[in-house]
């Protein structure tokens, strides 16, 4: 879906970090032989642990199948497979950049600690020395800060039963690995790339501090760092700055296992590092539904609902969501048991927008456990380029398309890309919100200038639950800013509909909704509704189903199209 000649085309804004990158890259060869220098490595030499004082509690899920299949020498990650039959995985070329980091972060250490057991202990003994013998200098990707962070992460939280049953010269030479892999971090985290992975490094630098217990002072870095990343990331409401309910579950993960150890070395818990952990739950429970996963938005999947379960089960304070979350820029309405989430956003500023998606407006909506509209999701573990930037276009999410156009572009393929990474760019800027209570229900109002600039055309949508979440009435208008800029701009009006619900189609032209519990709803809009097939990608594996589309054109003047979910056998 493209918006005219330029789209994609880098903004001139973006021109000195552009730059920073390219002279960064420049420098790789230098920093890398640096970096594998008798001196620098030298300056890594310090105090020696010689035990982990507190494995921290990872709540991130691990599968027995992953288990199994590194065990039969398949090694798994982001869609991509490698099957080592002979040799060390390590010596084997890796099929992309994220799986080699996924593989020296050691992403294949928590489904064998979870499987438990000599073979897989053996297994994972092994894998680690492998490493270590083939990682004594600095190399990349192996040392890049965001792969260190996660690899000691996975350690700590994971590697107990490894190291509670290995012999003390194996174990020494673990242990100087942890050190010089700390000790490294301590000065190359700010390396990090923007977001999470900088949130990762900082958490494992004070985890390192924590856990190792050999550096009072490292302990205290980490926490300042956090700290920054926590400012900067974490926004006011508790949302993540990525607009993603998936990267904040996963800050929020990362904030738990460092506040876990703080507590079992008895260290004081930092007021903003809390404060952050107070403020995230309830924007976490904001985006869940019904079933008790997420809402799919900017990149982010359901993820598992024995981990959402867990982490908040934790929570103290037991916050509750608001209806508005001015900042992550998001609407929550729920009446009886119908929730609906709406995205009144605009993009995520720089390096954060590349996951985001180009979604302004559009809603998911469920009833009891079961969702009806739904977004189609992200590529994740199927990420090529087509689907991704089919996913992440406006016409993959349950809103209104202009022209076949999305509301904002990826940065197109070529050097900036590369150097920057597939960033929406040309999006929304302008945003106007209107909450109000009315006889019926809870009203949004909300509009968006992302069609201005090319059509000359502003989109409003207006959504109203009733009382007790039987009936959704809304309508989306189209409104000219003077002189339209085309003549018959085609539109259409998208409801995606999760793949677990039957629809079908009734001779009056209105569509039928048959949940999986047998409740049964009723679509009707003042225009045709035509079905259409469509995609769902809330999970790992993508599963077809269908959307509800309503289609027309615009002309000179301002157009509405209504049109309600309603609630059947209900009163």
């Amino acid at each position: 879906m493209a918006r005219g000649p330029a789209a994609g085309r880098m903004p001139l804004s973006l021109l000195p970090e552009l730059l920073r990158a390219m002279l960064r890259r420049a420098m790789r060869g230098p920093r890398v032989w640096w970096r594998r220098t008798w001196f620098y490595r030298r300056l890594l030499k310090g105090p020696l642990a010689d035990r982990i004082v507190f494995h921290p509690y990872d709540a991130m899920p691990r599968r027995l199948e992953d288990a199994d299949a590194v065990l039969h020498g398949k090694f798994r990650f982001n869609g991509e497979s490698v099957e080592v039959k002979d040799g060390s995985i390590f010596d084997k070329p890796a099929p992309s950049q994220r799986w080699a980091e996924a593989l020296h972060g050691f992403e294949w250490l928590p489904p064998l600690s979870a499987a438990g057991g000599d073979a897989a202990r053996t297994l994972a003994t092994n894998l680690i020395s492998q490493w270590i013998k083939r990682n004594g200098k600095y190399a990349e990707p192996a040392s890049k800060a965001h792969v260190v962070a996660r690899r000691l992460i996975h350690i700590f939280a994971h590697g107990r039963s490894v190291l509670s049953n290995s012999d003390m010269l194996w174990r020494s030479k673990v242990f100087v690995s942890l050190r010089d892999q700390s000790r490294l971090l301590a000065r190359i985290a700010g390396e990090a790339p923007e977001g999470l992975p900088r949130f990762e490094a900082a958490a494992a630098l004070a985890l390192s501090g924590a856990c190792l217990a050999d550096s009072p002072k490292r302990l205290e870095a980490g926490l300042a760092m956090l700290d920054a990343e926590i400012a900067g990331q974490i926004l006011p409401d508790g949302g993540h700055i990525s607009r993603s309910p998936e990267g904040l579950l996963h800050a929020y993960r990362i904030i738990t296992m460092v506040m876990d150890a703080l507590t079992a070395i008895a260290h004081p818990i930092p007021h903003e590092l809390r404060n952050a952990h107070d403020r995230m739950a309830p924007m976490i429970r904001f985006f869940r539904h019904g079933d008790g996963a997420l809402a799919l938005f900017n990149g982010g999947h359901e993820t598992d609902t024995r981990m959402i379960a867990g982490l908040l089960a934790r929570d103290e304070v037991r916050g509750q969501p608001f209806a508005h979350a001015p900042h992550s820029g998001c609407q929550r309405m729920a009446a009886g048991r119908t929730l609906l989430i709406m995205d009144c956003g605009t993009p995520p500023p720089g390096a954060f927008s590349v996951d985001a998606h180009a979604s302004c407006l559009a809603f998911e909506m469920s009833a009891g456990t079961h969702r009806i509209v739904v977004n189609c999701g992200a590529a994740g573990n199927v990420r090529r380029a087509p689907w991704d930037s089919a996913l992440r276009a406006t016409a993959a999410h349950s809103t209104l398309t202009l022209a076949d156009t999305s509301t904002g572009a990826i940065l197109r393929a070529g050097l900036p890309r590369d150097f920057l990474g597939p960033r929406l760019i040309d999006g929304v800027r302008a945003i106007e919100t209107r909450r109000v209570e009315t006889p019926q229900g809870w009203m949004v109002e909300a509009s968006h200038d992302g069609y201005v600039a090319l059509f000359g055309v502003r989109h409003e949508r207006q959504v109203t639950l009733g009382l007790h979440g039987t009936m959704l009435v809304g309508a989306d208008r189209l409104l000219p800013k003077d002189k339209l800029r085309g003549t018959g701009l085609p539109f259409v009006i998208r409801f995606h509909i999760h793949p677990d619900v039957r629809v079908s189609q009734s001779q009056s032209g209105d569509v039928l909704l048959k949940l999986p519990n047998g409740d049964g709803w009723r679509f009707r809009a003042g225009v045709p509704v035509a079905i259409e097939e469509s995609v769902y990608l809330g999970g790992d594996t993508l599963r077809r189903t269908e959307q509800l589309v309503l289609s027309g054109t615009l002309a000179n003047t301002a157009i509405e199209i209504a049109w309600a979910f309603e609630q059947l056998g209900r009163e």
